[in-house]
């Protein structure tokens, strides 16, 4: 049986966004993964290219809010900004919820390279993250 995940954040623009496809890319068909936001700011571009840059498409993944009545059905809730961990909606006593905090990339300034590193060191992290979650 597929154990369903969601990632939880702020915009759901980010991180969720990364760590979704982080898993749903070395998961395989061993979940289903969702991502979602207290709020939905839209998908950042920077998020989708560093994916890419990793080998991973986004790019068709949506930025949503969260439907609260998904809670009833997912296994693992995972917040990975302090926003949404605080922001979280009580769950179901049958979801477990963990928290991985990670730095917001879209917060960083500097020129395009120094922000474009700073979304490649979160994407970095999260998928370090992520393999952690998949080892027995």
């Amino acid at each position: 049986m597929r154990q369903k995940v969601l990632f939880l954040c702020t915009g759901n623009a980010c991180r969720s966004q990364m760590a979704e496809g982080w898993l749903k890319h070395l998961g395989g068909d061993r979940f289903d993964v969702y991502s979602a936001g207290i709020v939905a700011h839209g998908k950042n571009p920077r998020a989708i290219r560093a994916m890419k840059e990793a080998g991973v498409d986004i790019s068709d993944q949506q930025s949503e809010v969260l439907d609260v009545s998904l809670l009833d059905e997912i296994d693992l809730l995972i917040t990975v900004c302090g926003n949404a961990d605080e922001r979280c909606p009580i769950i179901p006593v049958s979801c477990e919820k963990q928290h991985w905090p990670f730095d917001d990339p879209a917060a960083a300034s500097g020129s395009e390279k120094e922000i474009m590193a700073e979304f490649s060191r979160v994407r970095d992290q999260i998928r370090h993250r992520i393999d952690c979650f998949l080892q027995p």
